[in-house]
């Protein structure tokens, strides 16, 4: 087991592990001592078991790759695995960047401005998700709105826009929509139906880049609120101006983020 070790570069602890859980089972075994013996023959597939674990490939993973019938077998299970590598390589980024905008936040301030918004005519989609699941489907419902205004022919009198309960932020579940402002009648097919979205009274504030960000933007916008207006309870509203179906490059987005406040200056 000692000159294995050596061999593979695989320590005897891991050698004990991986025969415990049947991934690498030696030739023998001393019934008397417990000790472990390995044959030669055994040192390709250590050295394949080495360089996936090294990838973070779950050993449950790694006994698939090494039991597939046949070498296309086992390239597709680790093309599958390096695929979720990239995909969590992408969200690490992403977060990177995003800490990165936290402690060198540009400079200037902020502009922020004073809106009442009328109630609109829209078409909507509405549920009640998870806030760490909320980007997925907001993704998910905007695409299907989408689709349905224009397989019904009406055209959008605005952008697009979200409404997002307090309960989503405080209680990590709430009610999610999603609009798009059309006029006249919008049929019910899917989940998709007619709606009003009622009128508020918002403070704005313009973020620029991906929505993974956007914490930022309401933490500037929450701030402000909180302390120079008379904050009151109700949905964040999010108007998406700039977006994926404009550009694929997310620093070139652009959402209106909107937080209801009580305005003692608007208009008679």
């Amino acid at each position: 087991m000692g000159d294995f070790s050596r061999v593979t570069h695989l320590s005897v602890k891991t050698l004990r592990h991986y025969h415990q859980v049947g991934l690498l089972e030696p030739t023998a075994v001393n019934p008397d001592t417990g000790y472990r013996y390995y044959s030669p023959d055994q040192i390709p597939t250590a050295q394949v078991i080495r360089r996936l674990r090294d990838l973070e490939m779950p050993v449950a993973d790694v006994k698939a790759v090494l039991a597939a019938r046949d070498a296309p077998a086992r390239n597709a299970l680790i093309a599958a695995h390096l695929d979720r590598l990239e995909a969590e390589l992408a969200q690490t980024r992403v977060a990177v960047e995003s800490l990165r905008n936290l402690l060198q936040p540009p400079e200037g301030v902020t502009a922020i401005e004073h809106r009442s918004v009328p109630a609109t005519a829209a078409a909507g989609l509405t549920a009640v998700v998870d806030r760490t699941d909320v980007l997925a489907w907001w993704q998910g419902a905007l695409g299907e709105l989408r689709a349905t205004v224009r397989a019904q022919g009406l055209r959008a009198t605005g952008p697009s826009g979200g409404v997002f309960a307090s309960e989503l932020f405080q209680r990590d579940r709430g009610e999610a929509t999603v609009f798009i402002p059309v006029p006249g009648l919008v049929r019910a097919i899917g989940r998709v139906t007619g709606l009003v979205v009622p009128a508020a009274e918002l403070a704005i504030i313009s973020h620029h880049g991906p929505l993974a960000d956007a914490d930022l933007s309401y933490a500037k916008l929450g701030s402000y609120a909180t302390t120079h207006e008379i904050s009151i309870d109700g949905p964040l509203r999010e108007y998406y101006l700039r977006g994926a179906e404009d550009t694929p490059d997310e620093a070139e987005w652009r959402t209106e983020i909107g937080w209801p406040i009580f305005r003692a200056d608007r208009p008679a």
